[in-house]
Formats: structure tokens, C-alpha cells, sequence
């Protein structure tokens, strides 16, 4: 019985040396690989401690975890294309060691914790690049939100973060992401652009709108940012917002026609009677056949004669710009009209018949 007990106490010291030999020779191993960065030290590194992780008692040991995470994290990192040959992912090796670690002695080995997660949050962008090379933008998204998972909270992850978010439709999550950057960084103009699009996909306007007016407040210089404002006030039919701004974006494109127009009706819309007539004259100047600036600038000229038959300045502009809208476009009813009222204001009977059957022929089709 004596000799029984001797014998298995002998083999249990026995395999606590050998558990502490293989730690001891990978730690040396994992010293040299930090020294020099060659993939043989870590290799024997790596093979020393899974020597040492054979048994319950050790694969539960705080320090040959922490050793063990740092090879296979060093791996997962510096071996990115696999020469060293493993069951698993380094990724899930390292994963697991971590996960042995007891809570209670994670604050007593905070540097080797931050090398870990580091070696990791740097392998999971190399995979999550690997997959944006290949377009596969769900698996890029689900490692950059390890990466966060990890601590790292810089602002080059919440973008990437963001951007997949948005390129895979999960547009709440890429909402969020943006909003975190355009609170806690010195976001750019672009950035707002993305998240203001963002709120316009959601058909969340109000949103939208507040987002371009915020950015346009911290980037008066951004053309970008300036000419998505214009066409928004322009769709929500916003003519008092558009006057004031509209000149900064002619100084980009001062020969852009719809531009021009827009500048003339949003004017005209304003009552701002003389600066519509000169944006829209500027239309014509680039476009002598665009019939909208000229009738629109017949039918101001009209207004102006039918509040003062004596104003033959008045007439006589009235009459060229709506018939030259009627040149451009003969069947346009609108131009029609405005000939009608035209000829009536200046007694020409013969003119007015001509245009009112015309009209009544178009309405009978």
C-alpha cells in the first residue's frame, strides 16, 4: 500500500515538472520571437505550450493561459497567412485561453492583457481587409465589431464600422457609428454627407435637413454640403431659404443654367421681381432656346403690362419672351395663355382669335 502511494506521488511531481519545463522552454522561446520577430521562435513557443495545456490542472493555470494567449495571439497577427499549422484559428485559440482566465487576476497582468487583445484587434482588421477586398462586406462588419469589442475605440474602426454598416443595410447600426464620430472627432464634411444620406434613405427628413444645416454652419467653404442644401430647400419648395445662399453657390458654377433658373424663380417666388428678371436673363445668355426663362420672364413682363397699359417697355418685352417660349415649344399651353392675355391687354383681336383656337384645339385632343 505504501509503495503504491510513493509511486503515484512520484508520477504526479513528475508531471508538474514537465508541465513547468515546457512552460519554461516557451517562454524562453516566446522571448526570443519578441527579440528578433522571426516565426520559428514563436513556432517553438507554440509547441512547448501546448505541451504544457495537456492536463485539467494546467489548462486552467492563469499564467500558462496568458502564455498561451500571447503565442497564439503573436500568431494570429504575424502569421496572417497560416505557415504554422494549428486544429484552430489562432483567432479561437486565443479566445478560449482568454476565457480561462479568472476575473479575479485579470487586473494583475493588465500589459499582457492589452498585448493580447492588440496582436487580436490587429488580426481581425487583416481579415475584415481581406474581406472588403473581396467584397464580402458582412464578415468585414462582423470583425471590425470584434475589433470595438476589444477596446479599440479609435476613430479609423467607428468609420470602418459605419461604412459596412451602411454597405451591408443596417442602417440604424451605421447611424449610430456615424453619429459617435460626428460627436466625440473632428468629423469632416463628408462624414455628414454619409450620415445626412443615412436620414434621407430612413425617410427621416427633418433629420436629413438638420444634418446638411448643421454641417453647412461648420462648413461655409464645402460646395458639396452647400449644393445638396440648395436642392433639398428646392424640393421642399423652400424659396425663402434658398434666396440667401444661393448666390455662394453660383460662385462655383456661375454658368450652370438649372442653377440660375432656380436662383430666378426662387427669387420671383420671394416678390424679388428685379433679381428674378436677372438670373433669368443670365439663363438666356447661356441659352438663348431655354423656354422656361423665357416665359418666365414673359410673364413677369406681362404682369407688368397688365397692371399699366402704358408701359410699352413692359409690352414690348412681353410680347418677344412669349413668343419666343412659343418659337421654342409652339403647342405649350402655359405660353398659350400667356399670349391670350397678352392680346387681349393690346386690343390685337386678329392675334387673340389665332391663339384661342389653338387653344381649343389642343383642348379638344
Amino acid at each position: 500500500m505504501k509503495a503504491g502511494i510513493a509511486s503515484l506521488l512520484f508520477l504526479t511531481i513528475s508531471g508538474t515538472v514537465v508541465a513547468q519545463s515546457n512552460y519554461k522552454e516557451s517562454s524562453n522561446s516566446f522571448a526570443k520571437y519578441s527579440q528578433t520577430g522571426e516565426l520559428t521562435h514563436l513556432e517553438s513557443a507554440k509547441k512547448f505550450i501546448d505541451a504544457a495545456y495537456k492536463t485539467r490542472r494546467d489548462s486552467s493555470n492563469t499564467r500558462v493561459n496568458l502564455l498561451r494567449g500571447m503565442i497564439y495571439s503573436s500568431m494570429a497577427y504575424a502569421d496572417s497567412t497560416r505557415k504554422i499549422k494549428n486544429d484552430k484559428d489562432p483567432i479561437e485559440i486565443t479566445t478560449h485561453a482568454l476565457s480561462r482566465i479568472k476575473p479575479r487576476d485579470l487586473s494583475n497582468f493588465q500589459g499582457e492583457l492589452d498585448y493580447i487583445k492588440q496582436n487580436l484587434a490587429a488580426a481581425y482588421i487583416y481579415k475584415a481587409n481581406k474581406s472588403i477586398e473581396s467584397e464580402n462586406f458582412e464578415d468585414a462588419y462582423s470583425d471590425f465589431l470584434q475589433v470595438e469589442k476589444l477596446g479599440s475605440k479609435g476613430e479609423d474602426v467607428t468609420y470602418n464600422l459605419a461604412l459596412l454598416a451602411s454597405q451591408t443595410d443596417k442602417i440604424d447600426d451605421a447611424i449610430f457609428y456615424y453619429k459617435k464620430l460626428i460627436d466625440n472627432t473632428d468629423a469632416d464634411a463628408g462624414k455628414y454627407l454619409e450620415l445626412a444620406n443615412l436620414y434621407h434613405k430612413k425617410s427621416e427628413n427633418q433629420l436629413y435637413l438638420n444634418t446638411l444645416q448643421t454641417a453647412r454652419t461648420k462648413f461655409l467653404d464645402n460646395k458639396d454640403v452647400l449644393f445638396q442644401l440648395v436642392e433639398v430647400y428646392a424640393q421642399n419648395k423652400s424659396y425663402a431659404a434658398i434666396v440667401p445662399i444661393i448666390d455662394e453657390a453660383l460662385k462655383f458654377e456661375p454658368e450652370n443654367i438649372q442653377l440660375n433658373y432656380l436662383a430666378g424663380f426662387a427669387n420671383e417666388n420671394e416678390q424679388n421681381i428685379e433679381a428674378a428678371k436677372k438670373y433669368y436673363a443670365k439663363v438666356i445668355l447661356l441659352n438663348e432656346g431655354n423656354y422656361d426663362a423665357n416665359l418666365a420672364l414673359g410673364l413677369i413682363h406681362l404682369n407688368a403690362f397688365l397692371k399699366d397699359k402704358n408701359n410699352l417697355e413692359a409690352q414690348y418685352d412681353a410680347q418677344s419672351y412669349l413668343l419666343k417660349a412659343n418659337e421654342i415649344k409652339p403647342y405649350a399651353v402655359n405660353t398659350l395663355k400667356g399670349l391670350a392675355l397678352f392680346y387681349e391687354a393690346a386690343d390685337d383681336v386678329v392675334q387673340l382669335d389665332r391663339v384661342n383656337m389653338l387653344l381649343n384645339q389642343l383642348s379638344n385632343n
